[in-house]
C-alpha cells in the first residue's frame, strides 16, 4: 500500500523540526512524523510520502529543497504553488489550484500512484479532492482543528472572512472525504457535530498514540534546571509547568492569571512557562508575538517576578528534561487551552510522572478519563484552575494516584496499535467488501461483558464468524457510535453490519464500501416522535441521588445519569407525574439511561429485523446486564452469557432465554448452536 500524506501548513522537516518557528509549526507536525514513523514499521505498507509546500526566504533555505530522503521507504517531497514565500494558513487559499496541479504532475511521473491520499488541514482536503476527481485517488482527512471550534472561542462579532473560507473548506472536505479521522470522542461528536456536512457513520476516532519510553525515562539536566532556576526567587518549589506554543487558542494568559489572583497557590509552587522559542518578540510570526506580550503585561500586573519562569528558547531534546525538572520538585503540568484536539504533550507529561490540569474542551476529555490522571477546568474559569492546581498540590493520595494514572498512558496510546487500526481501515477502504443484503439470520450481542471482554473468547468468536456466511452481525450497546466503534476496533472484533447505540436510540448501517455507516434516518423519526428532552431535563432537574453522567455521554435521544435502584424509580414517579414519557433504563447498580418511550435495544432489534424481512426464528440476540432485558425479553432465541450481571438468569421475563455456560464472546457461539439445533430438532421432528 502506497500511502501520500499532503501537508501544506508550516515548515515541515524529516528531522529536527523547530516547534513554534512559525504560528502553524506544531502538533499537527508532530502527528504526521510520528505517525509515518509507525506506518514505516509495517510490511503492508509499501511506500510513504509527504507532500509539503516548497518556498523561498524566512524561515530558511531547508524548505525549498525538493525532495528529502527520510528512511528507506519514506520520502518528503516539496512542490512549489503560485507563491514563493512562506504562507500561512489563513493565507493558504490562494495556493490551492497551483498545488493541486503539480501534485497530479507530480504522481504522474511516479512508476506507481498512491493507493491513498491522507490530507492533513482543510487545504490540504481541498487539494486531495483535486487530485481524486483528476486521478480517481480516495482521501482521507484529518482536520487537527476546526474553524467553527475557533469561531466559538473568538464569538461571532469577532469572525473574520479567512476563518468564514476556512469553515467553508472544512465543510466541503467533511463532504467530500472517503473516512474522517478524529483523536477524541469531542472532536468527533461535538466538534465536527456543529457542521452542516457531518456525517457521523464517517468519522472514526483513532488516538494518536505518542514515544512516551524517552518521558518516562526522563531525567533533570543541569543546563535545562539553570535556565528555568535564573527566573526564580524560591527555585526549589513545585512548579506549574505549562508547554506551548504561544498562540491565543493555548490561553497560556488564563493560567497567569489564575496563578496571580490566588495567593495560596503563589505560596504553593512557581510558574513555569515554556512558550516555544524566540530571539526576538517583534519577529514572531502571527498573534504569537501579541500573546507574549499579554503574558509579560499580566506579569507585571500581578507583580509575579521571581514566582514565574518564561525562557526564551528551548531544544526539541529538551523537553524531557522540563518533565523532569517539574517532577523532580513535585510539581503539575497544565493545559489550559481553549481547545485541544488531543494533547499530545499531556501523555509525554504523564509517562514523565506528572499530574495533570487540562481544559475540559477536546481531547483530555478521553486522555483524563481512560488514564485517571488529573482533573479537568472549565479553561475560562482562573478560579477553577487554581482551586485544581491546589487540589493536587495539597492531597498527597489524589496527586499519587494521579501519577499511577498517568503510567498507564504508555499502554492506552501507542503509535503502533494506531497505526495497525489506520492500516486495517485503509485496506478495507480500497477492499470495498459491501455487508450482506439479504441474510439469512441476524445475531445482535451486547459489547462490554459479552462480545468483549476476554481475548482469547473474542479470538475464538472471530474465526467462528468468518465461517457464518449466511449471518448478519450487529451489535447493541449503550456507547455512542464513536465509543463503541473504537472499542470494537481496538479489541479486533468483526465490524458489525448494523450498530444499535447509546442504549437503542441510535441505529446505523454499513455502507456499501464496507467501512463507513450511514444513520437509520427512519428510526431517528420513529423515536423523535412524543420525545420532549428538554421537558424531561427540566423535570428530572436537582433530584436527589441523580448525578449526570459526562457531557460526551448525552445525546440527542439519550439522558445518562448516574443513580441507584431507589433512584431509578424515583425518576419513573417524577416523569409520570409531569406527564413525560419516556423508557427508564437502569444497569450496573449504578448507570440510568432516559430514552424516548419508544427506544430501547429491543425495539430497535425489531426494527432491523423487520428491514431485511427476517422471521422471528431467525434472530438471535446475546447480553449480559440489566439494559440488555428489553432486548432479551422480547427475542425467542435470547442468551444471556456466563458472566452476566443484575441478576438477569433470576429474572422473570426472561424464563425463555438460555443461559449459556461459557462467558463472554464463547457463550454467544453457544447460545447459537443451541438454538440453531433445537430449530433443526424441530424440523427433523416435523417431517418424520
Amino acid at each position: 500500500m502506497f500511502v501520500l500524506h499532503v501537508a501544506l501548513q508550516g515548515c515541515l522537516r524529516g528531522s529536527d523540526v523547530v516547534y513554534g518557528l512559525t504560528a502553524d509549526t506544531g502538533g499537527h507536525i508532530r502527528y504526521l512524523l510520528d505517525l509515518v514513523g509507525a506506518s514505516a514499521r509495517d510490511e503492508a505498507v509499501t511506500r510513504i510520502v509527504m507532500a509539503t509546500r516548497l518556498f523561498h526566504g524566512a524561515p530558511g533555505p531547508d524548505y525549498a529543497v525538493p525532495e528529502e530522503r527520510i528512511a528507506d521507504k519514506v520520502g518528503l517531497v516539496r512542490l512549489a504553488s503560485a507563491s514563493p514565500g512562506y504562507r500561512s494558513k489563513e493565507e493558504m487559499h490562494g495556493e490551492v489550484e497551483s498545488y493541486a496541479e503539480n501534485l497530479v504532475a507530480w504522481i504522474g511521473r511516479q512508476p506507481h500512484p498512491p493507493d491513498i491520499v491522507h490530507a492533513h488541514y482543510a487545504e490540504a482536503a481541498a487539494v486531495a479532492a483535486i487530485v481524486e476527481e483528476r486521478l480517481g485517488i480516495p482521501f482521507v482527512f484529518t482536520a487537527h482543528s476546526l474553524g467553527r471550534v475557533k469561531a466559538a472561542m473568538l464569538g461571532e462579532a469577532a469572525i473574520r472572512p479567512e476563518l468564514t473560507r476556512r469553515i467553508a473548506t472544512e465543510e466541503a472536505a467533511l463532504a467530500r472525504a472517503s473516512l474522517v479521522v478524529a483523536s477524541s470522542r469531542d472532536e468527533a461528536e461535538v466538534q465536527y457535530g456543529s457542521y452542516a456536512s457531518y456525517d457521523p457513520g464517517r468519522v472514526r476516532v483513532l488516538p494518536p498514540g505518542s514515544d512516551l519510553a524517552r518521558f518516562a525515562a526522563s531525567r533533570p539536566h543541569p543546563r535545562v534546571d539553570a535556565t528555568i532556576n535564573r527566573f526564580l526567587r524560591e527555585p526549589d518549589k513545585p512548579p506549574l509547568l505549562a508547554l506551548a506554543r504561544p498562540v491565543a487558542r493555548k490561553n497560556l494568559a488564563a493560567l497567569v492569571r489564575a496563578y496571580g489572583e490566588s495567593p495560596e497557590l503563589q505560596e504553593q509552587a512557581n510558574l513555569v512557562i515554556v512558550a516555544g522559542t524566540r530571539d526576538d518578540i517583534d519577529a514572531l510570526d502571527g498573534d504569537m508575538a501579541a500573546t507574549l506580550r499579554d503574558l509579560l503585561v499580566l506579569i507585571d500586573r500581578y507583580d509575579l517576578y521571581g514566582r514565574v519562569a518564561y525562557p526564551k528558547t528551548h531544544r526539541p531534546d529538551d523537553v524531557p528534561a522540563i518533565y523532569a525538572y517539574a517532577r523532580e520538585r513535585g510539581g503539575l503540568f497544565v493545559n489550559p487551552a481553549l481547545n485541544e484536539p488531543f494533547g499530545l504533550t499531556l501523555l509525554e507529561a504523564s509517562a514523565a510522572g506528572l499530574p495533570l490540569v487540562a481544559t475540559d474542551s477536546g481531547g483530555p476529555n478521553d486522555i483524563v478519563e481512560t488514564c485517571g490522571n488529573g482533573l479537568l477546568v472549565d479553561p475560562r474559569a482562573p478560579a477553577s484552575i487554581a482551586a485544581a492546581c491546589l487540589h493536587i498540590l495539597t492531597d498527597d493520595a489524589f496527586r499519587a494516584a494521579c501519577v499511577v494514572g498517568g503510567a498507564r498512558a504508555a499502554a492506552a496510546y501507542d503509535w503502533d496499535r494506531h497505526a495497525a487500526r489506520y492500516h486495517a481501515l485503509l485496506a478495507a477502504l480500497l477492499a470495498r467488501t459491501p455487508p450482506l443484503r439479504s441474510p439469512r439470520q441476524l445475531l445482535i450481542c451486547d459489547i462490554d461483558n459479552t462480545l468483549v471482554g476476554c481475548e482469547s473468547a473474542l479470538a475464538t468468536f472471530r474465526r467462528w464468524r468468518s465461517r457464518q456466511t449466511g449471518l448478519a452481525f450487529g451489535v447493541a450497546t449503550g456507547r455512542s457510535f464513536h465509543s463503541a466503534m473504537a472499542v470494537l476496533e481496538q479489541q479486533e472484533s468483526p465490524r458489525p453490519q448494523v450498530m444499535i447505540t447509546s442504549v437503542g436510540s441510535e441505529i446505523y448501517h454499513l455502507d456499501a464500501n464496507g467501512v463507513t455507516y450511514t444513520a437509520d434516518a427512519a428510526w431517528r423519526a420513529a423515536v423523535s416522535d412524543g420525545w420532549d428532552r428538554e421537558g424531561i431535563d427540566t423535570a428530572l432537574g436537582r433530584l436527589d441521588g441523580l448525578v449526570p453522567q459526562g457531557p460526551l455521554e448525552q445525546r440527542g435521544h439519550k439522558l445518562s445519569f448516574f443513580g441507584d435502584g431507589e433512584t431509578a424509580q424515583r425518576v419513573r414517579e417524577r416523569l409520570s407525574q409531569a406527564g413525560l414519557t419516556a423508557n427508564v433504563i437502569h444497569s450496573h447498580g449504578r448507570y440510568l439511561d432516559v430514552l424516548p418511550a419508544t427506544a430501547s435495544k429491543g425495539s430497535a432489534v425489531d426494527h432491523v429485523r423487520g428491514l431485511y424481512g427476517l422471521p422471528e426464528r431467525a434472530v438471535f440476540v446475546a447480553g449480559d446486564s440489566g439494559n440488555d432485558v428489553e432486548m432479551l425479553r422480547d427475542r425467542a432465541q435470547a442468551i444471556i452469557v456466563a458472566n452476566y450481571s443484575d441478576g438477569l438468569a433470576s429474572h422473570a421475563a426472561l424464563a425463555h432465554s438460555y443461559v449459556a455456560r461459557a462467558s463472554h464472546a464463547r457463550g454467544i457461539i453457544e447460545g447459537v448452536l443451541h438454538f440453531r439445533r433445537a430449530v433443526a430438532y424441530a424440523a427433523s421432528a416435523t417431517t418424520a
